[in-house]
């Protein structure tokens, strides 16, 4: 349950921090009669600091799955070798009872 509201909670998070990303246009007009043009993105340090903190939560995640994976492959292997090996024994103890039995 606490993972449910932790990955709904970073989702709200990460869409705040993205609703913040239109950019502004600003025309300063300075004491001497020219003209500066000024472009903010809107983006405070709050919604800076969540979409840091949804990057990391995603590294997170894709190492854990690349974790999972790697396991997952190592088990598939340790699953085959065991099963080629026994197979191997039944057979070499299969072919001794056939030559005891004749």
């Amino acid at each position: 349950m606490k993972k449910v509201i932790l990955l709904l909670a970073a989702c709200a998070f990460t869409t705040v921090s993205f609703a913040q990303t239109a950019p502004t246009t600003e025309v300063k007009v300075r004491d001497n009669g020219t003209k500066k043009v000024v472009t903010k993105t809107g983006k405070t340090n709050v919604g800076q600091a969540l979409e840091n903190t949804a990057d990391a939560a995603g590294n997170v995640v894709s190492k854990a799955g690349h974790a999972v994976k790697h396991g997952a492959k190592k088990g598939t292997k340790a699953v085959k070798g065991t099963s080629l090996k026994a197979s191997r024994k039944l057979k070499k103890d299969t072919h001794k009872m056939d030559t005891k039995s004749e």
